[in-house]
């Protein structure tokens, strides 16, 4: 004879519990992102650690070859995509702006206008995430390549230490990049807008310079963007290196890491230009 059934009270849920409700569930969910986001920061912080400890060494454990590969490989291969990013940037901040000088007048505010706006936030911000995309996914797939072929594991059967050799030199030249190529796109975006003002415009690129030289803008403004272009380094040196060293499940594993690279630069791009700007002024 089988075994009556045991009595279950008439709508009560299967699993018993807030889990089975749609307010545990989501509960739930939102414990589990805020678990897996202190767990990327905790990663990233425990490999900037790392990073500097090796970075500050004696003797020196860089390997110049490889940093030199690198800035050649991130460097100078992205100044055409920074050239044509810059240079547009500068037309589209005078095609905005010309209503409004048109409206009143202000043709000696143009190069005030266009020159605070690009040097604060629009070069370094729009660089950072050209450097992003091209730099820092690359960079999470090639680490996250070698982590899963085993690559890594042979490097530590060699007694190199793939943190030293792999993670520093990279680590180093994506910071390297993205200042310089903040300062090419600085230049660059106000060469853009000076000759977009004469052809659009008929404003001199002379009045246009004296509007940016005049004193309205300072090195202030220009060192408020370069501090951002480092510490936007920082954000894509760090997403690309964890997520890189810390790939798993194959070649489908490389793809969910280049992925999650992108998203965790640009948020903390646009999160950390937030509080920058704050306490730059």
């Amino acid at each position: 004879m089988p075994a009556p059934a045991a009595d279950v009270p008439r709508g009560a849920p299967d699993g018993g519990g807030a889990g089975g409700s749609p307010l545990g569930a989501a509960a739930a969910s939102t414990g589990a992102a805020f678990i897996a986001i202190a767990h990327t920061a905790g990663g990233m912080g425990v490999l900037f650690g790392q990073v500097v400890r090796r970075l500050f060494a004696w003797p020196p454990v860089l390997d110049y070859p490889e940093l030199r590969r690198n800035l050649y490989k991130m460097a100078v291969k992205s100044l055409p995509i920074v050239i044509v990013t810059a240079l547009f940037t500068g037309v589209i901040t005078v095609i905005q702006a010309a209503p409004i000088i048109k409206r009143y007048g202000a043709e000696g505010l143009l190069g005030w206008g266009a020159g605070f706006a690009t040097l604060r936030e629009v070069a370094p911000l729009l660089t950072a995430l050209m450097i992003s995309g091209r730099v820092g996914a690359n960079n999470t797939a090639e680490l996250g390549t070698m982590l899963v072929t085993e690559q890594i594991d042979a490097l530590r059967a060699l007694a190199i230490d793939p943190l030293s050799f792999l993670v520093l030199p990279r680590f180093i030249a994506i910071v390297v990049t993205l200042f310089t190529m903040t300062l090419y796109a600085d230049a660059l975006a106000l060469f853009g807008a000076a000759y977009s003002g004469l052809a659009l415009l008929q404003i001199e690129p002379v009045s246009f310079y004296n509007g940016v030289t005049g004193g309205l803008i300072t090195l202030g403004d220009v060192a408020n963007g370069l501090i951002k272009s480092i510490v936007f380094g920082l954000v894509i040196a760090l997403s690309s290196c964890h997520f890189g060293m810390s790939t798993t499940g194959g070649a489908p594993g490389v793809g969910k890491s280049v992925n999650a690279t992108v998203v965790a630069s640009a948020a903390g791009i646009f999160v950390l230009d937030y509080f920058v700007s704050f306490i730059l002024g």
